[in-house]
């Protein structure tokens, strides 16, 4: 499906970009903004298992395989319609975000109810996913400001996908930080 011998080609040196379907924009393209955050979002991600691959195997799993799905979101955003000859453009599926909600609920089984907002930090894991969690929230906008706009589709999965993972990356930053046990929870007024 892919295959990359040269990294740099410079035409991108004008300021545009190839989509998928070979279609080029410019380089601040909604499209292009919504899938990059997208990539940005993976690569917190990345950073977040840093510190989940011997911590947490289960957890660390889980974001592996998130990491790939977000490939398949931005191989999903940057089609905006299906590919020529009658190949059908790579889309989320609802099997991927039914996982999601899954492995949400999960997590969320061992985890005490909220008493007040989670504070980003605690382990280094947990603050990582509330940084790939705002991150996702960031995309998640791009993404439904896209598919707001008339000539944009988006695949409704798309957008279901990015809101569903913004709450799986809430969880699981609670989930690592000692399952809750370690939640830094903010105190209204604590410093007036």
């Amino acid at each position: 499906m892919v295959k990359l011998n040269k990294i740099y080609t410079r035409t991108g040196d004008d300021g545009t970009t190839a989509l998928g379907t070979g279609d080029r924009v410019a380089k601040y393209d909604l499209r292009v903004e919504a899938y990059g955050t997208v990539d940005e979002t993976n690569a917190t991600i990345g950073l977040a298992r840093v510190h989940t691959g011997t911590s947490d195997p289960k957890l660390d799993a889980m974001l592996m395989r998130i990491q790939n799905d977000l490939f398949d979101l931005g191989a999903d955003l940057c089609f905006p319609e299906e590919m020529k000859k009658g190949e059908a453009a790579l889309r989320v599926s609802d099997a991927q975000i039914a996982r999601l909600e899954a492995e949400i609920d999960e997590m969320n089984g061992v985890l005490d109810p909220l008493r007040s907002f989670v504070l980003p930090g605690g382990s280094p894991a947990a603050a990582y996913l509330h940084l790939a969690r705002t991150v996702c929230r960031r995309a998640e906008r791009l993404v439904v400001a896209l598919a707001a706009r008339p000539d944009e589709p988006v695949s409704t999965q798309a957008v279901g996908y990015i809101n569903r993972l913004s709450d799986f990356l809430f969880v699981a930053g609670r989930y690592a930080n000692d399952k809750g046990a370690s939640d830094v929870l903010w105190v209204p007024g604590q410093n007036r």
